[in-house]
C-alpha cells in the first residue's frame, strides 16, 4: 500500500508505522458464512478468493495452537433483536440461527475449542465476549480475516486496536463485494489501525519471530 498516490501525506504526518507481533497471537475470522460466499445474497468481488486463502491460514494457526475465533451474524427468527443496522440493510434479518446462509462455510468449519461468536453488529467485539475470551488466553496480537473489508472487518480491526491489541489485517484473506471499498479501506487501516500483511508474509514473520 506504500505505492498509494496519497501515501506521502500520511508519511509526513507520522502515520503508517508498524506495531509488529507480540507474544501470543490469535486468528479472528469474520463472517465467512455461506451467505457472504454467495454473490446472489451478500457476496461477490474477491470474497471467494479470500476464503480460499483463509483455509490455508487457519491450518497454519491450528498447527501453531493459536486461539481461533469465528463470527456469524445471527438475528432472532422474529426479528426482536434487529436494530438500525437492519434498517440500512434489511436483508441481514435473513441471517438467523437456522438459516443456511448464516452457517460458517464448510471449508472453515470450527473445531472444538474454537470460539463461535454470534453478533448483530459490525464489529466482532461489540456486545460480544471476544475481548474477555482473548484476554483470558493472554492474547496480545490478532490476525483478522473475513468480510467485508469495508464493513465488519474494518469495524473489528478498529475495535481490536482500541482494545490495545496489536492488529494485523491479512490482505489476501479479507474480501469485499466491491474492489474499490476493499482497497480504500485496506489503505486506511494500514495507516492508522493495523499492520497489513499477506498470508505468506504473516506466516513467514511468525516463523521468523519464533
Amino acid at each position: 500500500m506504500s505505492g498509494h498516490p496519497e501515501a506521502d501525506i500520511y508519511h509526513r504526518q507520522g502515520m503508517g508505522n508498524r506495531a509488529g507481533f507480540g507474544e501470543t497471537p490469535a486468528l479472528v475470522i469474520v463472517d465467512f458464512v455461506v451467505g457472504f460466499a454467495d454473490p446472489a445474497h451478500f457476496g461477490g468481488g474477491n470474497i471467494a478468493a479470500a476464503i480460499d486463502q483463509t483455509v490455508a491460514l487457519l491450518a497454519f494457526a491450528r498447527k501453531h495452537a493459536w486461539p481461533v475465533a469465528h463470527t456469524r451474524v445471527v438475528y432472532a427468527e422474529d426479528g426482536s433483536d434487529a436494530g438500525v443496522f437492519t434498517l440500512k440493510a434489511p436483508s441481514l434479518r435473513k441471517l438467523t440461527e437456522a438459516s443456511p446462509l448464516s452457517q460458517i462455510v464448510p471449508e472453515l468449519t470450527p473445531l472444538p475449542g474454537e470460539l463461535i461468536i454470534r453478533k448483530q453488529g459490525a464489529s466482532a467485539f461489540f456486545n460480544t465476549n471476544l475481548a474477555g475470551w482473548l484476554a483470558f488466553r493472554r492474547v496480545d496480537t490478532v490476525a483478522v480475516t473475513g468480510c467485508t473489508t469495508s464493513g465488519c472487518v474494518r469495524a473489528t480491526v478498529v475495535d481490536a486496536m482500541q482494545s490495545n491489541l496489536r492488529t494485523i489485517c491479512v490482505t489476501d484473506c479479507v474480501g469485499d463485494r466491491a474492489i474499490g471499498p476493499h482497497e480504500a479501506n485496506l489503505f486506511d487501516m494500514g495507516q492508522k489501525y493495523a499492520d497489513l500483511m499477506t498470508r505468506a508474509e504473516l506466516e513467514a514473520a511468525w516463523s521468523t519471530a519464533r
